[in-house]
Parts: C-alpha cells; structure tokens; sequence
C-alpha cells in the first residue's frame, strides 16, 4: 500500500493543513496587534503629526478658554474630544516664538530672541536640527504652509530646514505695501512662496483669501499622504493685522476681527474634518495654538487675553500663555483638561520620540516629552521651571504655581517701556491663587523669593540674563540677504547693509 493515496483521506489532511496554516495566521496577527505591530491596510504604524497655529490669538479668543463673543464650535469639539494646555506657554513675538518651535528650544539659545524684518541677515541656523528634519530621518513627508519668519532669504527658507515644500509668506502680514515695515520707510512687497520661488505677488485684497487658500493646501496634502507618515506645520497669517477675514465670513459676527478668528475656526475645522474622513483620526496628533498674545495696541484688531494680564510683548502671562489644545482620539482622553507647565519647544522631542526617533544628543534641547501628560498618565510638568526672555533679557521664572517677576515686564499696551527696571524689586505671584497677577505676595514667601532666584542664577549661567551666556549658539546668517520678489516689483527703498 505504500504510495498509494486515498482520495478522502488525503482531501482530509489538506483541509488540516489549511485549518493549521490559517490558526496560525490568526496568532500571529493577535500577537503583532497586541504589540502595536500591525499594519492595517492603508494606516501608517508611525503617528501623523499636524500643528496649527494662529497668529496674535488671545488667551480669551477662543470658546474653549471662555470667549462669548467669538463662534468657535469646531474648537469646542476638538477640545471636547481631546485636552485644553491651560498652562502653555510661548514667547512674547512671532519669530522666537516659531523658533522655539522649529528647534525644541529657548529662543535665546538659538540666537533669534526678536522679530526679523525682511532682507535680514539672520536667521535659523542650518546647524540645527529642526522638527522636520529629525521627523524626515523617520520617513515623514513633511510641508509648512502659512507664515514662516524665521528668515526670508532663500538659505532661510523651509524646504532649506526639512521641508519637502512650503506655500506661503515669509514674513508677517503687515510687513508689505499695506502696513509697511513697523517704524521704517521700507515697504516690501508681500510675496506668496512656492517652495523656494515667489509665485505672486500679495496685494491687501488678496489677503482675503489667504486662510481659504492655506486651508486648501492642507487638505491636498493630508489627502495626498494618507498611506504615509506626515508632519504638516500650519502657521496662519490669521489673527495678525491687518486684519483680512475672507469673503464667506466678513461681516457674519460683530468684528472684522471676529469674522477672522471664526475663519480661523472653519479652517481647523476642514482639517480635523479631513483627518476624520480619512480614517487617520486615531493615528494623528493635532495641537492647535497661538504664537503669542494679542496685540492689544491695535484695538478692536486685537483680542483680548482675559483673565491674564498683558498681551503680545509682553512676559506678563498674557503675553506669553496661548490657548491650546491637544486632539487624538484614543490616545488623548476626552474633556480633559491640564493645567502643567508646557512650552511649544516641547513639540519638539514629543514628536520625534512617538515617531521612534531620537532628539540631537550634541546640543541641548529645552523641550521635553509630553506625551505621558497627553496621555494622562502623569499629571505632572516635565520642566522644574519655565523662563519668560523678552528679547535677550529674562525678565520672570515660574516654578510650579510660583512666579517671580524681577525687571519691568510692561503690559503689551500703548507707550509701555517693556525694559522699565526703575522698581528693581523682585515681585512673586501665586498662579493658581490669581491668574491675573495682580497681586505681590513676596513679602509673605521670602523662601519661595529665594528658590526662584537661584533658578535664576543657574539660567544665568547657561543663556545668561541679560547679556548672551555660554548656551547660546549662533543663528544662520548671509552678508547679502537677496529679497524675494518678482521681477520689476523691487522695493523703492532698500535698507542699507
């Protein structure tokens, strides 16, 4: 009988064999499902990451940070889905604030402490390592859309620092023909980039259409990458003046101003909407802020950072503190709310490490991950301490709910001297007792007074408080900036060298 087969009992065996094969299939998929190694089809197993930022958005401008004046639903969802960082910090202007952003550290450190103009001969150093590089070493696709103004020049640029591809300004808003270079002759035009090439040139009326058209390039690339890890920075040209909320919503609410950050809402809307639609909801993370606070000079185009005290320039916590919030369905536990001390260079090191990277080990990086907070797992501020820097001068130290303002910090308001030290002494204010700073309590915690000053004697000795210390590092520069223009649109005026 050797040899010989018998129809039934062979079909029998096969049938095992497949009920085998299959058995073991289906364990080893639990396995790989049950360690986060499986793939499933059309999900990339590294998270997304998206970064929405406004620009002068107040800590009161916003529904989920109290605001009744503006409409702002798409925001109360994402906050009622996710987490609101109700002790989040910035810096005082635009370009520290976005370097901070782009490097995981101080501003100071990285040698942009102050706004840059147009034809700057500095910018971001091509020394660092910015976020889209260190997510481009994991296998991201990476685009800035919006406004960048961290240098103008081409060496500056985005796709320069990790950027597959930018579409956008490089400066702020005001800094063309409409409101011209703040306290200067020098009226640039307003170029929209593509890449690395100035595609238009923006007059006021096109202005208008610029959050749609940002928006729109979001999607596209959200759609376009939807199999693929993605990193997608989205600073907005909204709320900064002038103010250009678009056709669809002038006039829809009781300000111009009002009409853009409800704009600014449908915008994040679109996105979140996107990601939804997609199936990305939870593999992507969303943090949506603000670079600053409101330019209260500017009146009815400001908005308001109320409770804080201060606004945009100022270290007062309404200069500095930004109303944000984290989105990613089952990762982020819903309507939850933190109040530890978290800064934008944290994005940094937060994102790289979820993606399985690893920060610079040759340099410093102030940020740290905060994703074990996002996740509620830890209620506790990785930072034993936070620096408020007006330009290069550190001007208050928080610990915890302390506060320590040792130099005038001013207001944000008209005519005041950011730099006033007529009343030398130091004042300490109790955050968590008031949010609005009103009241000088260091005479009744002298120890308290004193452990901040040794705080910041230790930060003295690393970026220093008011001369540069020997943390700093250089920024990026060029001996001939070149402007970005069209051909035959060149500024009347140039500044000299």
């Amino acid at each position: 009988m050797t040899g010989m087969k018998f129809p039934a009992m062979a079909g029998a065996v096969h049938r095992w064999k497949c009920l085998q094969t299959l058995v073991l299939l289906m364990a080893a998929c639990a396995f790989n499902t049950a360690f986060g190694q499986a793939k499933p089809p059309g999900v990339s197993p590294k998270p997304n990451f998206i970064i929405i930022l406004a620009d002068d958005l107040g800590y009161g401008d916003i529904g989920p940070f109290g605001s009744k004046v503006n409409r702002t639903p798409n925001l109360d969802r994402m906050a009622r889905e996710g987490m609101k960082l109700t002790s989040f910090y910035a810096a005082p202007v635009c370009t520290p604030s976005r370097a901070q952003i782009l490097t995981g550290c101080y501003a100071k450190r990285v040698s942009l402490p102050g706004v840059l103009s147009p034809l700057s001969k500095t910018g971001i150093s091509a020394k660092e390592q910015t976020i889209a590089e260190l997510l481009k070493e994991q296998g991201y696709a990476t685009l800035a859309i919006g406004k960048w103004h961290v240098g103008d020049d081409v060496v500056f640029l985005p796709t320069r620092h990790g950027f597959d591809h930018y579409f956008g300004l490089p400066y702020s808003n005001d800094m063309g023909p409409e409101d011209g270079q703040l306290g200067t002759s020098f009226r640039p035009p307003l170029p929209l980039v593509r890449d690395e090439q100035v595609i238009e040139e923006v007059a006021p009326k096109d202005q208008d259409y610029l959050t749609e058209r940002y928006t729109d390039e979001a999607v596209k690339f959200i759609r376009a990458q939807k199999d693929h890890p993605f990193f997608l920075y989205l600073p907005h040209t909204a709320v900064h003046t002038p103010i250009h909320p678009g056709h669809n919503f002038r006039g829809r609410s009781s300000s111009p101003f009002s009409d853009w950050v409800e704009e600014l809402d449908w915008s994040v809307g679109k996105v979140l909407d996107t990601v939804n639609e997609l199936g990305l909801a939870k593999n992507t993370l969303v943090i949506f802020s603000s670079d600053n606070g409101p330019w209260l000079p500017k009146g009815t185009n400001a908005g308001t950072a109320f409770p804080l005290r201060g606004g945009k320039g100022s270290t007062w916590e309404g200069g500095v503190r930004e109303p944000t919030i984290a989105w990613w369905p089952g990762k982020i536990p819903s309507y939850t709310t933190s109040d530890a001390v978290l800064a934008n260079f944290d994005f940094l090191p937060t994102f790289v490490e979820l993606a399985g990277g690893r920060v610079p080990a040759d340099r410093k990086i102030d940020g740290k991950n905060i994703s074990q907070l996002l996740f509620a797992r830890t209620k506790t501020s990785p930072h034993a301490a936070h620096f408020y820097f007006s330009g290069n001068r550190l001007q208050a130290v928080r610990s915890g709910p302390w506060k320590l303002k040792f130099a005038g910090l001013g207001d944000g308001k008209p005519n005041s001297n950011l730099n006033d030290s007529r009343n030398p002494a130091p004042e300490l204010f109790n955050l968590d007792d008031e949010i609005s700073e009103q009241t000088d309590v260091a005479a009744k915690h002298p120890d308290v007074v004193q452990l901040l000053q040794k705080l910041i004697a230790q930060m003295d000795g690393d970026l220093g408080v008011t001369n540069s210390g020997s943390g700093v590092r250089p920024p990026g520069f060029v001996d001939h900036p070149k402007g970005l223009w069209l051909p035959g649109h060149e500024p009347k005026s140039i500044p000299a060298e």
